[in-house]
């Protein structure tokens, strides 16, 4: 590859033929010369790629700083822990996500396991504080706005956030120097940063941004300095860099998922930085191979190592049950938490035979129980359905005697245990005998069920005679999933069940989701399906007795279900990695932030131009509030600056395709070297959220936010470099002078808008009308 230099060179030695004009670019004369320069350009110029190594051949020298203290960096830090922490304590009422954050910290210090689809290390990195300061989480965190008592440490609680909001200031200042940036716009970007009221907003309560977006940054800085070591691969600060790099990326990931998108960017830059080494004469075949490995075992098992290292903790920690909030987990898991269901199957049977009294659990997804009560069915569903009018089986969420069943070997005419034991196995026909009202579970063939409209659908009920034309078709098929755990042993709480009727079509007992209307007590349909193989027909035995007596009469079987004895047995233990899958399948189906029709909700175009903020929190006494909202100044900047940059680089590599060099090699170096890291972060950041089927709020927009405000400062860098170059000093002297009043109008508007960013200032009627600059913008005003 070569430079605009060498590729003068080689025209100009081509029989002493005029070379071309950089300005303009036009050929003087020759068709040896024209044809040898097309050819060079084809050669030099196949794609984007190649101009960017390009530009690697020839990396812009950051500038220098040895070990001497970066004034400007401790400037934007102390700046930006001033407007943190400034009254950090107020307003003194749960904001916003506190409301979820704050429970998750308080579960923590109770060390109580909890359900989040998101990864804990931002929650953790909240609960250190607490720890510290003592918080017992004696708390509920119940609604925004509830008071928080002086028991409550909140002025700790916010302080995580607040710095590593204030951190974010020097450390994209660095970035950008790391990029060759000068040094006045890598100020100015922190600057932009330190008067965006929106980052200030999000950095000042127990939100997880802060964390996403500085650890973001972190990487990304880190992978740009191991980028400068690239000439001394493998040495300690190579191996540094990229481990670090790859760590803070890693840990961006365990706070939100969100922080996989910075991880593909990583992994994106230094994949490129590699592809600039294969062309190299100098490099050679092995020396390559051990690069590639090198990085990419780093690049996987860096942010790997940090991910499991936050749930490692996460589930070292939370060792008790309580609250119900591990309730979605299955009955193994519950089992071997402290406390709740493990208190209650600790000394419990496992073998399951004739005689147990069970309950039966939905396995996957949604918690409910097998449930069953004297109530038949409505004579008709609907105008087109009858139904059996057998006693009505639905799926129960919550405890209740009537989720109890005994499991009876039909070839036995009682119930009662009675030796020699035999446990059943894979492949047993079984009874389900309900264990208040002693009737039979059947499939009513012939009858649909309630709900669900299939016709490869049954109606599950219990078999009571009042219709005879229904035959009873109780006969069940044990079929256990993963019967090698248990060696085809039927077990309580690990053997995962399907019952498989016996009748005409061999129904499969499942769970279909649907909710039954009132004549059902809004419990959940259960169903026969035709189709066996799928998760909803799986069912696990939670809990587990042996039935030691007969009992004739609804009232002696209701005092077996409820005062059994209980045969001692060893407590369900898991290992981390047992835990650690069925965490993350719980994670990846069952997403908790889904808000469908959401007032402040908004799409990925909408946040370019600011076109709603999110309400967060307003004082019950006067129209004090805090509410995410831009700076308007800064974001319109930002946000043209995307088109700009892009714009000016898409118009330079057109030309330099024809052999136009508009502007030097080392000025080019630099704007591929923004546009793959702060142009293609931001493109990372956002792109994917076209895509993602999810609620969106204006805060999801603020990682990629980030690197909208960094490209702006550099589309400022980059025209005071054009116009340095023109060498006309009245137009830098304009341009200087429109940074300065932009500028100004970025302290205004932050001024303007503290007000809601801070919430401790009662605000008029008026003064709200007078901050609605759009009408979109939703800020709450009190009745009077």
């Amino acid at each position: 590859m070569g430079t605009e230099a060498e590729l003068r060179q080689r025209k100009g030695a081509r029989g002493g033929q005029k070379t071309q004009d950089a300005v303009t670019g036009k050929v003087v004369q020759g068709d040896e010369l024209v044809t040898s320069g097309l050819n060079t350009l084809k050669s030099l110029h196949q794609s984007l790629a190649s101009q960017g190594s390009t530009g690697d051949q020839q990396r812009p020298a950051p500038t220098p700083r040895g070990r001497r203290l970066d004034v400007v960096a401790v400037l934007l830090l102390l700046a930006g822990l001033g407007t943190r922490l400034y009254q950090i304590d107020q307003p003194r009422g749960i904001v916003f996500d506190e409301l979820h954050y704050g429970k998750y910290v308080a579960l923590y210090m109770k060390q109580m396991f909890f359900f989040d689809s998101q990864p804990p290390l931002g929650k953790q990195l909240l609960a250190i504080p607490a720890y510290l300061a003592g918080f017992d989480g004696n708390f509920t965190f119940d609604r925004i706005g509830t008071p928080y008592p002086d028991t409550v440490p909140i002025e700790l609680l916010r302080t995580a956030p607040a710095v590593a909001g204030a951190l974010l200031l020097p450390v994209t200042y660095w970035l950008l120097l790391e990029l060759g940036v000068s040094r006045g716009a890598a100020t100015l970007a922190g600057v932009l940063i330190l008067l965006e009221n929106s980052l200030l907003t999000q950095s000042r309560f127990m939100f997880l941004e802060p964390f996403l977006m500085l650890f973001a940054a972190l990487g990304v800085l880190c992978l740009a300095r191991f980028r400068r070591c690239g000439e001394r691969p493998f040495s300690a600060s190579w191996l540094g860099w990229l481990v670090a790099g790859f760590a803070f990326l890693g840990a961006a990931v365990s706070v939100r998922y969100a922080g996989f998108l910075s991880l593909v960017l990583g992994w994106g830059l230094v994949a490129h930085d590699f592809w600039t080494l294969v062309p190299r004469p100098d490099v050679s075949g092995g020396q390559l191979a051990a690069q590639l490995v090198t990085r990419s075992a780093l690049a996987v098992a860096v942010p790997a190592a940090v991910y499991l290292g936050s749930f490692y903790c996460h589930l070292a920690v939370l060792q008790r049950a309580g609250g119900g909030y591990d309730r979605v987990m299955s009955s193994a898991f519950q089992a071997s938490l402290e406390d709740g269901l493990a208190t209650l199957i600790k000394n419990q049977p496992v073998a399951v035979g004739h005689g147990s009294q069970v309950t039966l659990r939905h396995a996957v997804g949604r918690p409910c129980w097998l449930h069953s009560h004297g109530k038949p069915y409505p004579d008709e569903f609907d105008i087109e359905r009858n139904s059996s009018r057998q006693q009505q089986v639905s799926c129960y969420s919550g405890k209740d005697a009537n989720n109890w069943w005994i499991v009876k070997d039909p070839a036995k005419s009682h119930t009662r245990l009675v030796p020699p034991f035999r446990p059943f196995r894979d492949g047993d026909v079984v009874q389900l005998v309900h264990g208040i009202t002693g009737n039979h579970l059947i499939t009513s063939d012939g009858y649909r069920p309630p709900m669900s409209e299939s016709a490869d659908y049954e109606e599950v009920s219990c078999y009571t005679g009042t219709n005879t034309s229904i035959p009873k078709q109780d006969l069940w098929k044990v079929m256990i999933v993963n019967k090698k755990d248990t060696d085809g042993a039927w077990h309580a709480i690990t053997s995962e069940v399907r019952f498989i009727n016996q009748g005409n079509l061999n129904m499969a007992l499942k769970f279909s989701g649907r909710r039954l209307p009132e004549w059902g007590n809004g419990q959940q349909e259960v169903v026969g399906d035709a189709l066996a193989d799928q998760e909803h027909t799986v069912w696990n035995v939670e809990e587990h007795r042996y039935l030691t007596m007969e009992s004739n009469s609804d009232d002696e079987r209701q005092l077996e279900v409820v005062s059994s004895d209980l045969i001692p047995m060893t407590e369900m233990q898991l290992s981390f990695w047992r835990k650690f899958a069925e965490l993350q399948l719980k994670m990846l189906f069952n997403s908790q932030e889904t808000v469908h029709g959401h007032t402040y909700a908004t799409d990925p175009l909408e946040w370019l131009s600011l076109r709603r903020g999110v309400a967060y929190w307003i004082s019950p006494d006067s129209n004090a509030q805090v509410h995410l909202v831009g700076n308007a100044a800064v974001w319109a900047a930002s946000s043209a600056a995307l088109l700009v940059y892009s714009a000016l680089a898409t118009l330079y590599l057109l030309r330099r395709k024809r052999a136009c060099f508009d502007i030097p090699d080392a000025e080019w170096s630099k704007m591929c070297t923004v546009c793959r890291t702060v142009l293609g972060g931001f493109a990372c950041h956002y792109l994917p959220y076209f895509v993602i089927d999810h609620t969106f709020f204006l805060h999801h927009y603020l990682p990629a936010y980030v690197f909208a405000v960094m490209l702006a400062a550099c589309t400022v860098d980059h025209l005071n470099f054009v116009a340095s170059h023109l060498g006309w000093r009245p137009l830098r002297l304009l341009l200087a002078l429109a940074v300065l009043l932009w500028v100004a109008a970025c302290g205004y508007t932050f001024v303007v808008f503290s007000s809601v960013s801070y919430g401790t200032t009662p605000l008029t009627p008026q003064q709200i009308k007078d901050m609605t600059w759009r009408d979109s913008w939703d800020f709450i005003v009190h009745k009077q």
